[in-house]
């Protein structure tokens, strides 16, 4: 059985019969899972362990924890600054900057993959404007320079712990006022004006992207579809322009950004022709169930593909994580972060 293009959520701290019903379905691929999915480590390792043995090839486990407010899972995990405590540690010391950005990633990929999760959706590189509150101190920087380096540098951490990571929420959500949870924010630049938020894009694909998750933001000067849905943003821009041959995931399309294009099915059939692989579908199981019932997925050999190889590796135990060198001086890399970024003055050995 190949992996679908769902990725959907489970209930509780362990798979109820519906959910083990749900995730054999073969329309689905991955599961994505939230903070009510977890009570300690040997429960998770357990929980991902049971999510991995229903099918083969077995279904990829995911999880938001990009640090600061978005961090699924906390006591017994490392609790991870906001990517702008990043951005704020590269104006004082790029160099400083970049090597936290990479030591973090490493440690955030790291812990995950001893409990064998595959990925996490991180790093955010929407440009901090100031003006959304659902980006605000996720994003790493206002600069997309600056953004396009540490999330490079955030990248090849994930990828040295053996994970892929997934840059979000393209072609970006940080000038809009509106939370695409709630509404459908719009943006109404014209696409030549839109560079800056691209061009984080350009240097991570140009240094091996996995996946990149689209938004539910509307930009009518280039398509009256929200980004997720139009085929103008995926395949023109991502995929011919960018040269993106990764993984593309819709973002939730249970929220109220993605309601501007109809009901469930609808919003996942749209998705679906406009090019994304995946689509994640949370806290509705309904929803599901109607798109187990009634989608219709065309058969594209090279999704399924891409979808395969989103799987970790290399991941060590819990253990032998905390036990390494490496893991030891990611923490007192953390430890770091919570005072002020220590002030480079100009003459400083280099």
């Amino acid at each position: 059985m190949t992996l679908g293009p769902l990725m959907v959520d489970v209930a509780g701290t362990s798979l109820t019969a519906e959910d083990r019903e749900v995730l054999a379905h073969p329309l689905v691929g991955g599961v994505i899972l939230f903070t009510r999915n977890y009570a300690d480590p040997d429960q998770l390792t357990g929980l991902v362990e049971e999510i991995h043995a229903l099918r083969s090839p077995a279904l990829i486990v995911g999880v938001d924890q990009e640090g600061g407010r978005v961090q699924r899972f906390r006591p017994g995990f490392s609790v991870l600054p906001p990517m702008r405590r990043i951005g704020r540690e590269f104006d004082f010391d790029p160099r400083a900057g970049l090597d936290l950005a990479r030591r973090l990633g490493w440690l955030m990929a790291a812990e995950l993959r001893a409990h064998g999760i595959d990925l996490s959706f991180a790093p955010v590189v929407d440009l901090d404007y100031g003006v959304n509150e659902a980006i605000g101190d996720r994003a790493f920087h206002p600069r997309s320079g600056a953004v396009g380096q540490l999330a490079v540098a955030w990248m090849h951490g994930m990828r040295d712990a053996g994970m892929v990571a997934t840059a979000k929420h393209f072609p970006g959500h940080g000038a809009v006022v509106a939370d695409s949870h709630v509404a459908l924010p719009v943006d109404r630049r014209e696409l030549v004006d839109l560079d800056p938020e691209l061009a984080p894009y350009r240097i991570l694909i140009e240094n091996g992207l996995a996946g990149v998750m689209m938004s539910h933001v509307q930009f009518p000067a280039v398509d009256p579809l929200p980004a997720g849905f139009s085929r103008r943003w995926i395949q023109g821009v991502l995929r011919t322009e960018l040269r993106f041959q990764g993984v593309v995931f819709s973002d939730d399309l249970s929220m109220e950004g993605a309601g501007a294009v109809g009901g469930i099915l609808e919003r996942a059939s749209r998705a679906l022709g406009a090019g994304c692989d995946v689509l994640l579908v949370c806290n509705s199981r309904p929803a599901v169930l109607t798109l187990l019932g009634g989608l219709s997925v065309p058969a594209e050999p090279a999704s399924a593909l891409r979808r395969v190889r989103l799987r970790g590796r290399d991941g060590m135990p819990r253990e032998a994580l905390h036990a390494s060198l490496t893991w030891q001086d990611s923490q007192r890399a953390l430890a770091r972060c919570k005072a002020p970024p220590a002030l480079r003055l100009e003459g400083d050995e280099s």
